[in-house]
């Protein structure tokens, strides 16, 4: 993978930064996306550890290289290349090493989540990268499953779980996900996901642990299409059964996809800085969220790991407003996307989708 411009790790600021020419600041519009209820589906539970989430983990472990100080952080959290993003990434991932800690980030995650006005995410949490630095099993899932239920009854966020199989870690990783996801089944799993490189990586040897994830009730959501062609998301929906595509940038590389994706309701996870972050699509102005759309494909519009790029959710959705050309009504309209693509209850779906509309109609007015 050629590497990507170098990164800074500022956090979140307006929507500041988007490559686009306008005439006048969307500021109206930002305001709108402000306090917009939204859902979010594509998230990872560990790159959405905020400087201030990462600072307090750092302070729990001293023998960590990575900065305590949230302003040396910045310094830190600035990307040289693809590979140094895995290689702090990482670091993040070693300071989550006992169930508090594991407690401390998704309760912290969700924090930031209520900040932005998401009233529901599903969370993709990858178990094997706690396990296997020996937190055991059933302490993770109690970890998260109490930090679940805290952040519903005191922050009003609902947080479900996509247990994902991190692909670089191979079919060991994915029999120990599949093993925790059937075995444990936390009341909040709702979904099965495969992360990670897709290079080299192929999608058809995860068939079996799919088929138990499926077996158990569990829907099949692996990422495909971010930094390969068409075929490996026509790999996920064949062999691995998926109801959603986890980015599927390369879908406008074949029309029969396209057409396939619109005509069968399967939802795309898109995540647009994300995409120029790991040089999965060159520019913003090249971002084909536009073709996707004009295809008839229902999309979402997600932030995947937002402060390690330098976003969040209301970013994401500010960038797809400039990119689809959006007034407050089609931005809304994005959001409805994300209710209706989610693992949501129906009762629960018309309830958020009422709460968008009385918002939309209450800014109109």
């Amino acid at each position: 993978m050629t590497a990507p411009p170098r990164i800074a790790w500022p956090g979140p600021s307006a929507h500041s930064g988007a490559p686009f020419d306008q005439e006048e600041p969307l500021s109206d519009l930002d305001a709108f996306i402000t306090g917009l209820p939204k859902a979010e589906l594509h998230v990872h539970h560990v790159g959405s550890a905020s400087p201030r989430i990462v600072s307090e983990l750092a302070a729990r472990h001293p023998d960590s290289a990575v900065p305590t100080d949230p302003d040396a952080l910045v310094d830190y959290f600035t990307f040289r290349d693809f590979a140094h993003f895995i290689e702090v990434y990482l670091s993040v991932v070693d300071l989550i090493r006992d169930a508090e800690d594991v407690r401390l980030l998704t309760y912290e995650v969700a924090r930031d989540m209520a900040r932005q006005q998401i009233r529901y995410a599903e969370l993709t949490v990858t178990p094997f990268s706690s396990t296997s630095r020996g937190i055991p099993d059933a302490a993770f899932v109690e970890a998260i499953e109490d930090a679940r239920k805290a952040a519903e009854s005191e922050l009003g966020v609902v947080l479900r779980w996509c247990f994902d199989i991190p692909g670089e870690a191979g079919l060991a990783s994915a029999e120990e996900t599949a093993r925790i996801a059937c075995d444990l089944q936390p009341e909040g799993l709702v979904s099965f996901g495969l992360g990670g490189p897709e290079i080299g990586v192929s999608r058809p040897q995860f068939k079996p642990y799919f088929d138990r994830a499926r077996a158990a009730g569990l829907h099949s959501v692996p990422h495909a299409g971010e930094t390969t062609g068409p075929e490996t998301i026509w790999d996920a929906l064949r062999e691995l059964g998926a109801e959603r595509i986890g980015h599927g940038t390369s879908a406008t590389q074949d029309p029969a996809l396209l057409a396939h994706l619109a005509e069968n309701r399967i939802p795309l996870e898109v995540c647009p800085t994300s995409n120029i972050a790991t040089r999965a699509v060159r520019t913003l102005d090249e971002h084909p969220l536009r073709e996707m759309v004009d295809a008839g494909v229902l999309v979402t519009i997600n932030s995947d790991d937002p402060p390690m790029f330098g976003t969040d959710l209301n970013t994401e959705y500010g960038v797809a407003a400039r990119l689809l050309g959006l007034d407050a009504q089609g931005v809304a309209a994005l959001a409805k996307n994300a209710v209706e693509a989610s693992f949501m209850d129906a009762p629960a779906k018309a309830r958020l989708a009422a709460e968008i509309d009385t918002y939309t109609a209450s800014w109109r007015a």
